[in-house]
């Protein structure tokens, strides 16, 4: 499927901006779904963080294990296969992954909040380059959200306060080659993200399918130097169903292709957990009445934790 294609270099310039913003918000409300070019992540950091996550999944189970994390739910280190399902299914997604989260800085009491990233002492660099790309993520995010905000007639800088130092998360994802036949298990049952937007870049061998309009799953595969963003539900919840959260999943390859791996790397960006995710006051009206309760980020969070099997 052709998904919507953005530049963001175009928002970075005043005379094109507001037709980036309005481009981006098209996509966020009709698909859920947009390919973004000119994101200035580096290609040469993206190649080098998927060689050193293949590396780490390649130690031996036994080693993978000692950067498993217990009462973390899964939010640093890395969580072993099979732990996680999809919301409303039983069988366990055909994955392991690791996830490295916010370093804060600056004088923010939130640095306290935010558990320690895991150091893998197995990989040399792992560490440094997971980070660079955090960073990177965290400013094409950024750059994003100031679109949608004007998108949604807010000021440009509205989510700033709530994003900075916010909770986000970069997971790097492993499917392993699949050697019997699945149990009712797909490499990810169809869902929808938790977070305001993803961006995900380079998956390694193709399987994403996002169910359309037209209630049909449609394959969907990023050009090289484009990345893939789409809505996460919290942005869906504040702006009461006007940007989509669409779902999607990650199918098994065809038999033939079972012996191959599959390797991943989404940036969820999230908010600080205290950002209040109530409907904006300018997307309720009489055509579309308010849908959600009040909540905060971090409350959805922990719902939703617990819903696919990382909390108790």
């Amino acid at each position: 499927m052709s998904i919507p294609v953005v530049n963001l270099q175009q928002f970075y310039q005043a005379q094109s901006k507001n037709e980036f913003a309005a481009s981006l918000g098209k996509a966020f409300e009709q698909i859920g779904f947009a390919a973004v070019e000119g994101h200035g992540i580096d290609e040469a950091l993206i190649a080098n963080v998927y060689k050193l996550t293949e590396q780490f999944f390649n130690l031996p189970l036994e080693v993978k294990k000692r950067y498993e994390i217990e009462g973390l739910a899964g939010q640093r280190g890395y969580t072993s296969f099979g732990k996680e399902h999809a919301k409303g299914f039983e069988a366990a997604d055909l994955k392991e992954f690791f996830q490295f989260g916010q370093e804060a800085e600056g004088d923010d009491t939130l640095r306290a909040n935010y558990p320690d990233n895991v150091k893998v002492d197995d990989v040399e660099g792992y560490f440094e380059n997971l980070l660079d790309l955090f960073r990177g993520f965290e400013r094409a995010g950024f750059a994003l959200l100031k679109a949608i905000a004007l998108y949604l007639n807010l000021d440009e800088d509205y989510f700033d306060e709530h994003v900075v130092n916010g909770n986000s998360i970069l997971r790097a994802i492993y499917y392993p080659p699949i050697t019997q036949e699945p149990n009712s298990a797909i490499r990810s049952e169809q869902h929808e993200d938790i977070n305001l937007i993803t961006l995900l870049v380079g998956a390694s061998a193709e399987g994403l399918q996002i169910f359309t309009k037209n209630n049909e799953w449609q394959a969907v595969t990023a050009k090289p130097g484009q990345i893939v963003v789409n809505v996460g539900d919290m942005l869906q919840r504040l702006t009461n169903n006007k940007l989509r959260s669409t779902t999607h999943r990650v199918v098994n390859p065809p038999r033939e292709l079972w012996n191959t791996a599959r390797y991943s790397i989404p940036f969820f960006l999230h908010p600080k957990s205290k950002m209040s995710l109530a409907c904006l006051e300018s997307c309720i009206n009489n055509e579309n009445q308010k849908a959600y309760e009040d909540c905060t980020a971090g409350e959805y969070l922990d719902e939703r934790l617990r819903e696919i099997g990382l909390k108790a």
